[in-house]
């Protein structure tokens, strides 16, 4: 997999992240690719767990986690860490952090992604088994749309420059991932890994559709994946006749899964 960082070493230990306030500032040396309204910029997310089984999918960092992931690789740099250790630092850098990760460990016990991992639970993904996790996402570097954060639409799979961006980046890390369970944040990181499926990228089998994402701002279809709130009791923005069939079909591949081997 080609490493950028390097590239990029000197520019980020000069980045004044203080005048750094939006996209619109960060400095064009930082600039990968170009289209119309749509940019992306790098960042130092390059670090590759080689024996992650579970790859949690998410669909492009923002501005906030660029920016958060530069001061981290600072940091590391002024203490002379070696370059696996800082990009590795970098791309953990508030991964799965707060309240979305209990929520995220119960939605993944729930289906049984701990019974095929042979651990007790998904939480020690986060420390104990940290090896077996990739935290990733399907647009690995920053896009922007007019300067804004790139939420999903137009789709990934339509749209030229985001097909190209999946391709130069996520696909080498699919590439050393075969094996593994792929499990998309949100419908639009969804429908890019089927893309990616059908292009011959990935295995379809190991797609896990249907997880509510774990934010808090979606704690009542959480809650009821999870069975802690009654259908009865949902409000009518959520779909419990859908929820139940996303469960249902998340238990079967699990299950297909775990026989599988």
């Amino acid at each position: 997999m080609d490493i950028l960082f390097d590239r990029y070493r000197e520019h980020i230990r000069a980045l004044d992240l203080a005048q750094i306030a939006s996209a619109s500032d960060i400095p064009e040396h930082f600039l990968l690719a170009r289209e119309g309204r749509y940019s992306s910029w790098y960042i130092p997310f390059e670090s590759v767990n080689p024996a992650a089984r579970v790859v949690v999918v998410g669909i492009s960092p923002g501005f906030v986690q660029w920016k958060n992931a530069m001061r981290e690789a600072q940091r590391q740099l002024a203490a002379g860490a070696a370059r696996a250790d800082i990009l590795r630092a970098a791309r953990l850098t508030g991964a799965f952090s707060g309240a979305i990760r209990p929520n995220f460990v119960a939605l993944l016990d729930a289906i049984g992604v701990q019974r095929w991992l042979g651990i007790a639970s998904c939480a020690s993904l986060f420390d104990a088994h940290a090896e077996l996790v990739q935290v990733s996402a399907i647009l690995r570097h920053p896009v922007f749309v007019d300067g804004k954060n790139y939420s999903g639409t137009p789709a990934m799979p339509r749209h030229a420059f985001l097909r190209e961006q999946m391709l130069r980046y996520f696909a080498q890390e699919a590439a050393m991932l075969p094996d593994a369970l792929y499990i998309p944040m949100g419908a639009s990181v969804g429908e890019g890994l089927d893309w990616l499926a059908r292009e011959g990228l990935l295995r379809a089998d190991r797609i896990l559709h249907g997880l509510p994402h774990p934010s808090g701002a979606n704690a009542e279809r959480v809650a009821y994946f999870l069975g802690r709130k009654d259908r009865a009791a949902l409000s009518a923005k959520t779909n419990g006749a859908q929820i139940d069939a996303a469960r249902l079909a998340l238990l079967e591949r699990m299950r297909a899964v775990i026989g599988g081997g």
